[in-house]
């Protein structure tokens, strides 16, 4: 049975056009954040014997957007977020990083926004001093997917130095390959083409990422899950430490409010929309069956729960400290 609940925890502590990476980030009164942030931007909890610890990066207050889910009218969306509990002036999108330590290795899930993508993000290195992780014990850096919020922390602005270069990097050889194909430039909308620019003059170029196939086990404990459709090679991951389990979604179901309560809603930066349900469908329905709690790097924070069904839909129950 999942051991991680409510006593787990321990409170012991648009997407920006691709990218003016080398403009000074100036935050306008129209950036001003209104979600406060938590009074402590980490929490540590047990599953198994791993310990697990949400890191705060930040939150994306997202501005109504007709194009944002393609069969959903922004009406359907502010809905969607009143039902939730959260305000339906804009959509919450926080960003929750987290840290595994298990089999004696540090492992960091994603790497978050580097204080690259949103003025609102970029917290999640305080947060890891906070929370008494030192960056430079990080062994292993497991990559769900090659979108800014998830990789830019791997990085420094501007310059492109490698943030964490004494750490594993890990990412699936259908993602590595399809953002590293020169040819994807040209396919790609004008929205991703600096991603994938940056990304091809950058990760060709480190001896640290280990590109793997299929599901296999990349960290003590923590298999790749397949999940495509928000991109070719997305990944879970999913953590066993003896009897215990954890999936740790990254994108699949993103917002909950939204695409967990509305399966069959087609969010905006889904590459392929149907396979994207289909796989967030097989998951969620994993979980339930499997009596696994779930974390999501989009979730409200700290990004835990536990998914249950409800009506045609699912919904999500935080796990609060």
């Amino acid at each position: 049975m999942p051991t991680l609940s409510r006593r787990d925890f321990a409170v012991s502590a648009g997407l920006a056009a691709a990218l003016g990476l080398n403009a000074r980030l100036a935050v306008s009164p129209a950036f001003a954040q209104v979600t406060p942030d938590p009074a402590q931007g980490f929490v540590t909890y047990k599953v198994g014997a791993a310990e697990v610890t949400a890191l705060y990066d930040g939150i994306w207050e997202k501005a109504h957007d007709p194009a944002f889910i393609a069969n959903a009218s922004v009406e359907d969306v502010k809905n969607a977020m009143i039902k939730a509990g959260f305000t339906p002036d804009f959509v919450s999108i926080p960003f929750t990083v987290a840290v595994v330590k298990t089999g004696g290795k540090t492992i960091l899930c994603d790497s978050g926004t580097g204080a690259q993508v949103q003025p609102t993000a970029g917290k999640m290195m305080a947060n890891m001093k906070a929370a008494g992780i030192d960056p430079a014990k990080i062994d292993t850096i497991l990559i769900s997917h090659f979108h800014p919020d998830h990789i830019f922390g791997l990085m420094e602005k501007g310059t492109n130095k490698p943030v964490f270069p004494q750490a594993e990097i890990v990412v699936s050889d259908v993602e590595y390959k399809f953002w590293t194909d020169p040819t994807v430039v040209d396919r790609l909308n004008e929205a991703r083409k600096g991603l994938a620019k940056r990304i091809q003059a950058v990760f060709p170029t480190w001896t640290n990422i280990k590109q793997v196939s299929g599901e296999p086990e990349v960290a003590p404990g923590i298999r790749f899950v397949s999940a495509p459709g928000h991109t070719p090679g997305h990944r879970a991951f999913h953590l066993s430490s003896g009897s215990s389990q954890l999936m740790i979604s990254n994108d699949t179901a993103y917002v909950p409010a939204l695409v967990v309560a509305n399966p069959g809603w087609h969010g905006q930066y889904d590459q392929d929309p149907a396979t994207a349900e289909a796989t967030r469908r097989a998951l969620l329905d994993r979980v339930i069956a499997d009596k696994i709690p779930i974390c999501g790097y989009h979730f409200p924070f700290p990004g835990a729960g536990t998914i249950s069904k409800d009506g045609t839909g699912y919904a999500l129950t935080p796990m609060k400290a």
